[in-house]
């Protein structure tokens, strides 16, 4: 049988009055592209279902383009119903729309829980670690806690203009947590692999986690 990864994706689309977010396309269709080439079975599901608000959409960019085209994010599952035993690992895509409903969620922490206890993979990009501000495991424990991971910085919070707009930043969150944040420069590409956790710090890192989260299954 082929291994099958769930792709969760935010339902929030208001950057704190500032502008309209949701989920980064990108972030999503590019891990999606390197996962089915690899010949895994992928679903996506975001935390209301339907159809998620989209960020970053690109339509000049072929990856993009093919994932829009399958219709998956068009009628997403909800995140409360979905049977993590079917999957054998979690990519929590980003966008800025994930700081306000991922870090709360129980279906975040027990989705990501349950597929990492049973030996199956945790991972998330750029803003998707603000799943794992919320995640402990079945000791109460924190996932990150004493952790190597990379999220998007605070300097890159800044940059983009809405370090005062976040209800919080992801780097300090994950810190607080016990995590030990790996930032690298504003935009680079940065993916860091801690047993089977998987972190990614912006959008320029979504493929090669996608391809490190292969490397991990295959």
């Amino acid at each position: 049988m082929s291994k099958r990864i769930l792709i969760v994706l935010t339902s929030h689309d208001d950057l704190g009055g500032v502008e309209r977010t949701g989920y980064y396309v990108p972030e999503a269709a590019h891990p999606w592209q390197i996962f089915t080439k690899a010949g895994f079975e992928v679903d996506v599901a975001s935390i209301a279902g339907g159809r998620p608000p989209r960020d970053g959409h690109d339509p000049d960019d072929p990856a993009q383009a093919a994932f829009l085209a399958t219709g998956l994010d068009e009628d997403t599952a909800p995140l409360s119903g979905v049977d993590a035993s079917a999957y054998d690992a979690v990519l929590y895509a980003g966008g800025h729309g994930t700081m306000w409903d991922f870090p709360a969620d129980p279906d975040v922490a027990r989705v990501g829980r349950e597929i990492y206890e049973r030996g199956g993979v945790v991972a998330a990009v750029c803003h998707g670690p603000t799943a794992l501000v919320g995640l402990t495991l079945s000791d109460g424990s924190h996932l990150v806690d004493g952790r190597r991971v990379a999220a998007f910085t605070n300097s890159e919070e800044t940059a983009r203009g809405v370090a005062g707009v976040v209800p919080f930043l992801l780097a300090d969150a994950l810190t607080e947590r016990g995590a030990r944040h790996e930032p690298a420069p504003d935009w680079q590409p940065q993916v860091v692999v801690d047993g089977r956790l998987v972190t990614g710090q912006n959008p320029a890192s979504a493929a090669p986690l996608a391809e490190q989260v292969v490397a991990l299954l295959s």
